[in-house]
């Protein structure tokens, strides 16, 4: 399937950066209706979130970050997380169920497959992709830099991946280190 190839070259080119640290939360927005080549929001695929998902649970195993899903604006972006990310960095859930109406097909396939669902209304994460520009932007942390990837689609979607840095402060006299920008 061509979608499973295009999300492997991204999480290969993803990887290869390095910018990914275990115990980071990675935010995934998508729609699976721009990866089919439609408008956001009007031809959701729960083959397509299935294959998504598949590959970002790859990722994860491989890096020990924690992943959220995204809603769609239905449920204000609001993300899907395994209740134990919840608890450990002190989310706050909220009562809704995604259903492919409201919040997508790529959110409520991810809460039925998780053991432990939880909804929260934000989150600060370390990193992201957003897949069919469904705006990640409001769930990463304050100073954003984007990873500059060779596989710019997933399907039919553009694909755009970032990670966040600590902020600079303390003007010209200040000392980051060697290591402060990442």
């Amino acid at each position: 399937m061509m979608i499973t190839k295009d999300l492997e070259q991204v999480i290969d080119q993803w990887l290869a950066t390095n910018s990914l640290q275990k115990g980071e939360i990675v935010v995934i927005g998508c729609s699976t209706s721009e990866v089919a080549g439609q408008p956001i929001g009007t031809s959701g695929s729960t083959e397509i979130a299935k294959s998504i998902y598949e590959q970002m649970t790859k990722l994860q195993k491989q890096t020990g970050v924690h992943l959220a899903f995204q809603c769609c604006e239905h449920l204000n972006r609001s993300l899907v997380v395994d209740q134990q990310t919840a608890v450990q960095y002190g989310l706050e859930e909220v009562a809704v169920v995604p259903v492919p109406e409201a919040g997508g097909s790529m959110a409520s396939y991810v809460y039925r497959q998780l053991e432990h669902p939880v909804v929260v209304e934000n989150i600060r994460a370390h990193a992201g992709i957003d897949i069919g520009e469904t705006m990640i932007g409001m769930h990463l942390k304050p100073v954003a830099v984007p990873l500059k990837l060779e596989q710019r689609t997933i399907g039919h979607a553009r694909v755009r991946a970032a990670r966040t840095r600590p902020k600079l402060i303390g003007g010209h006299r200040a000392y980051y280190g060697e290591n402060a920008v990442r």
